[in-house]
C-alpha cells in the first residue's frame, strides 16, 4: 500500500474532511511527485535549498566567481566601478542550463563596498540590472538609482548565540515590529537604534518574540517592505547586515526569538530594481499574462510549478536562517497563494471553498516543501501563516496531509473586534464573542491578536481612534476625565485581556498599539508631501507617568507576563462557567484560574454568583479596574472567596463576588 493510499491523519482529526479525501490525497501524492523531482532518493531540502551558495558573487583565494540564471539571456556583462561601468569588457560565459559564470583573477578584483551591476542583453534589448543573489543593494542619494554591493568585510560579524534555541514549552508572545518606524524622530529609524531602544522595551514588556517586517529589499519605503526586489538582501533603508546580524544576536542574548516577515507570495514588478523580466522574458520567474500578475497589489505573481522557481526562493529560506539566524518565519499572503483568485472577495463558509479548481495545488506543494527545509535546517524554527481563509489543515504536520505550518494567524479576530465596535454595546453578542475568540481547527495552533499593523495603516483606525477618536487629543490626560476615553480605556484593556485568555496558542500585537499609540501609521508619500509625521512611535506617551498611554501600557505589560508566568496560553477552549448574554457577562475557567469579564456598559454587580461546583477558595489576582491600569481601585484583592450554595439555584456550589461594568477580574484558586 504507497503512502497515499493509506488513511491520512487530518481525516481522522477533522471528520467533516471525509468527501474529500481524494482532494487531500492528490495534495499529498503531488507532493511527494515535486519532491522526487527536486531530490531524487536520497536529498534532503537542505542539500537542495543552496543557491546562495553557488550564485551571485563568491571570493576564492584565486579570485571571485559570479554566477547568474538567466536562460532566456543571449549575454551577460558584469559592470561596476571596478571597471568604470564598462558594458563591455567583462562579459560572462554561458554553461549548462541557462547559467551564466566568469572568474575574475585576483583577491582584490572586487573590493568590499564595491557597486555592480549585471547588464543583460536579450532580445535586442540591453538593461542593467541588480544581481540575482546580490547580499546588498544600495540606493543613490543623488541619482536615486539602486545598484548592487559587494559586501565582505575584513572582519566577518562574530556571533555569540550558537546555544540559543526556540523554547517550545514557551508559547509565542509576539511583538510585531518595523525597524524603520521604531523610533521617535521623523526619519528612517536604524537597525542600531532598534537594539538599543526598543529591545530592552519588548524585554521589558514580557514578549518573548518579535516579529520584524520588511527586512528583505524594497525599493518603495512605503510599501511597508511588501514589494521585495532581492530576496537575498537586508533592506539597507535600516543599516547594514552586520547591524542587523549584530540586532539578531542581541535579541537571542535577552532570550527573544526572532522571526522575519518573509514575502514569497508576490514581487515587486519594477526592472531596474527586481527580478522581474530579468532574463529578457516574463515568464522567468513569474506566470505569463494574467495569471502573473496580481491586480489588487500592482505585482507579480511566482510559478510555483517551475522548479528554478522553487529552488531560487527555498534558496532564500534557508540563506535568511543560516545567514542572519533568523528562528523562523512569518508566510505573508499565504491565502493569495493557496487559491487562483487569491481570496479576494470570497467568504470562505463551506469546505467546497478548499477543494476546488481555484486552489493552487502547486503553491499548496511549495508551501509544503518550505516548511519541510525549514525543519530540516533548524528542528526548532518556527512558520506562521498569515491565512484568512482558514485552510484545513495549514498547521498540521506533513505527513498527516498537512501544510506544515506550525502557527496560523488568527486573522478573523480583529475583523470580529472592528465589527463589533460598530455595534452598540447593548448589542455586543456574549456568545459569538466565546466562539470566534476560542473556536480553531483541531489540533491546529492559532496566533489571536486584536489588531495588528494593517489595522493601524491610513484608512483604517487603531482600536482605540475608533474608540476615542478626536476625544484623545484632548483627554488622555490623567487630570481629565471623559465618557468616551474612559469606555475606550476599559474596553482597549478588556478586549486585549479577552483575546489572550480565550484558548490562543500564541498572541501578537504591534509596536506601540498596546500602549494605544494614537492616529494612524502613514509612510512618507507624495500625497502627504513625503511627511515622517505618522511614521514614527511616539515612546514617550507610553512613559509619561501623567498620561493614560502610561496607564495602558503597564496593563499590557502586567497582561503579558501574568499569562506567560502562569503558563495560560493554549490549551484549546477554556471550561465555560458563565455566559449571559443579558447580563454582558463571560467568565471561564483555566487551569486554577477563572476569567470573569463585564462588558455591560452601566451596570455593576454588586453580587454575582458564578456556580463552580466545588468546594473551594479563590482570591482575585489581577484586575483591569487597578489603579496602576488608570482604573478605579473598585475590587479588593484581600478578599478570600469560600464557594457556598448559591442563592440563584441551592443545587450550585460557588461564589458570589462584586463585578464592576467594563472590567475583566481574574481569581486564582486558594
Amino acid at each position: 500500500m504507497t503512502d497515499t493510499q493509506k488513511q491520512l491523519k487530518i481525516l481522522e482529526i477533522d471528520p467533516w474532511l471525509a468527501p474529500y479525501e481524494d482532494d487531500l490525497k492528490l495534495r499529498m501524492r503531488r507532493f511527494e511527485e515535486v519532491k522526487q523531482a527536486l531530490l531524487g532518493e536520497e536529498e534532503k531540502f537542505t542539500d537542495f535549498a543552496n543557491g546562495h551558495h553557488y550564485f551571485g558573487f563568491h571570493p576564492t583565494a584565486e579570485g571571485w566567481f559570479y554566477r547568474e540564471w538567466a536562460p532566456a539571456a543571449d549575454g551577460l556583462f558584469l559592470t561596476g566601478d571596478f571597471n568604470e561601468w564598462n558594458r563591455d569588457s567583462h562579459p560572462l560565459t554561458r554553461k549548462e542550463h541557462g547559467v551564466w559564470e566568469i572568474f575574475l583573477p585576483g583577491k582584490n578584483a572586487l573590493k568590499h563596498e564595491s557597486l555592480v551591476k549585471v547588464h543583460v542583453f536579450s532580445r535586442g534589448l540591453g538593461r542593467d540590472r541588480i544581481p540575482l543573489y546580490i547580499h546588498r543593494v544600495v540606493q543613490n542619494k543623488e541619482t536615486h538609482d539602486f545598484s548592487g554591493q559587494i559586501w565582505a568585510p575584513e572582519k566577518p560579524f562574530q556571533w555569540t548565540d550558537q546555544h540559543f534555541k526556540v523554547d517550545p514549552s514557551q508559547d509565542p508572545l509576539i511583538y510585531e515590529c518595523h525597524i524603520g518606524m521604531a523610533q521617535e524622530k521623523e526619519r528612517v529609524g536604524t537597525y542600531r537604534e532598534f537594539e538599543e531602544n526598543i529591545l530592552p522595551r519588548v524585554k521589558a514588556l514580557g514578549y518573548n518574540t518579535i516579529q520584524i517586517m520588511a527586512i528583505m529589499e524594497h525599493p518603495y519605503y512605503a510599501s511597508f517592505g511588501y514589494h521585495v526586489s532581492n530576496y537575498f538582501a537586508a533592506s539597507s533603508w535600516f543599516g547594514t547586515p552586520e547591524e542587523l546580524k549584530s540586532l539578531v544576536n542581541k535579541a537571542h542574548e535577552m532570550g527573544i526569538t526572532v522571526l522575519m516577515d518573509i514575502v514569497q507570495s508576490h514581487a515587486v514588478k519594477n526592472l531596474a530594481e527586481g527580478i522581474n523580466e530579468f532574463d529578457g522574458t516574463t515568464y522567468q520567474f513569474f506566470h505569463e499574462g494574467e495569471r502573473g500578475t496580481h491586480s489588487a497589489w500592482d505585482s507579480k505573481l511566482f510559478n510555483y510549478g517551475k522548479h528554478e522557481v522553487i529552488h531560487f526562493l527555498l534558496s532564500s529560506i534557508k540563506y535568511w536562517l543560516e545567514e542572519y539566524h533568523f528562528d523562523g518565519f512569518r508566510f505573508d499572503g499565504v491565502t493569495s497563494m493557496l487559491y487562483h483568485d487569491h481570496g479576494l472577495g470570497t467568504a470562505y463558509d463551506s469546505y467546497d471553498k478548499y477543494f476546488s479548481l481555484n486552489t493552487d495545488l502547486e503553491a499548496i506543494n511549495y508551501l509544503q516543501c518550505a516548511n519541510r527545509l525549514i525543519k530540516e535546517v533548524r528542528s526548532d524554527a518556527v512558520s506562521v501563516a498569515e491565512d484568512m481563509s482558514g485552510m484545513p489543515g495549514m498547521c498540521l504536520p506533513i505527513d498527516w496531509g498537512g501544510i506544515g505550518f506550525d502557527y496560523r494567524l488568527a486573522m478573523g479576530m480583529p475583523d470580529f473586534w472592528v465589527k463589533t465596535l460598530e455595534k452598540r454595546d447593548d448589542d455586543w453578542n456574549m456568545y459569538t464573542l466565546y466562539h470566534e475568540l476560542s473556536t480553531s481547527r483541531p489540533q491546529e495552533k492559532r496566533i489571536g491578536y486584536v489588531e495588528s499593523h494593517d489595522q493601524a495603516l491610513v484608512g483604517d483606525k487603531t482600536l482605540i481612534f475608533r474608540m476615542a477618536d478626536k476625544e484623545m487629543y484632548e483627554f488622555m490626560n490623567k487630570g481629565s476625565k471623559n465618557l468616551e476615553v474612559d469606555r475606550a480605556l476599559a474596553l482597549h484593556k478588556m478586549a486585549r485581556f479577552v483575546t489572550i485568555s480565550l484558548g490562543a496558542d500564541g498572541y501578537l500585537n504591534f509596536m506601540g498599539n498596546e500602549f494605544g499609540h494614537p492616529e494612524w501609521i502613514d509612510f512618507p508619500r507624495e500625497g502627504n508631501n513625503w511627511s515622517f509625521k505618522h511614521c514614527q512611535r511616539l515612546w514617550s506617551l507610553a512613559d509619561s507617568p501623567f498620561l493614560h498611554y502610561n496607564d495602558l501600557y503597564l496593563f499590557d505589560k502586567a497582561m503579558v507576563r501574568f499569562m506567560q508566568d502562569h503558563s495560560l496560553m493554549g490549551g484549546g477552549p477554556p471550561k465555560v462557567v458563565m455566559i449571559d448574554q443579558e447580563q454582558k457577562i463571560l467568565a471561564f475557567r483555566k487551569a486554577d484560574f477563572i476569567f470573569i469579564f463585564n462588558f455591560h456598559p452601566t451596570y455593576s454587580y454588586k453580587k454575582l454568583e458564578l456556580p463552580l461546583h466545588e468546594a473551594a477558595s479563590y482570591q482575585v489576582v489581577m484586575d483591569t479596574d487597578e489603579g496602576r491600569f488608570g482604573g478605579y481601585d473598585r475590587i479588593s484583592h484581600e478578599v478570600i472567596y469560600d464557594s457556598h450554595k448559591l442563592e440563584i439555584n441551592p443545587d450550585y456550589t460557588g461564589i458570589a463576588l462584586y463585578a464592576p461594568s467594563r472590567t475583566a477580574i481574574v481569581l486564582q484558586k486558594k
